[in-house]
Order: structure tokens, then sequence, then C-alpha cells
């Protein structure tokens, strides 16, 4: 489970910043929604490992 979650922050941490990079405000809020979802998945990765 623990390296499925890694994966999934680092794509969608790349896809921001290439979202970010190469297409700027046009597409401002699905890089926004990119952006939140991987700081909820490092969240529940940081909760996961203090309870383990």
């Amino acid at each position: 489970m623990g390296s499925i979650l890694n994966i999934v922050i680092i794509v969608l941490i790349v896809l921001w910043l290439i979202g970010y990079i190469g297409f700027g405000a046009a597409v401002g809020q699905f890089i926004h929604i990119l952006l939140v979802l991987a700081v909820i998945a490092i969240i529940v990765r940081l909760v996961q490992g203090r309870s383990v």
C-alpha cells in the first residue's frame, strides 16, 4: 500500500508541475486540484506512517 501511495504522490506532483509550467493560468483550477490531491496524499502517508 505504501509504494502505491508514493507512486500516486509522485504522479500528482509531476502532473501539477507539467500543468503549471506548460499551461500557466489556462488550466489554473485543474492545477490546484492536483496540488490539493497531492498534499492530501502526503498527509495520509504521514498519518499512516506514524500509526504503524
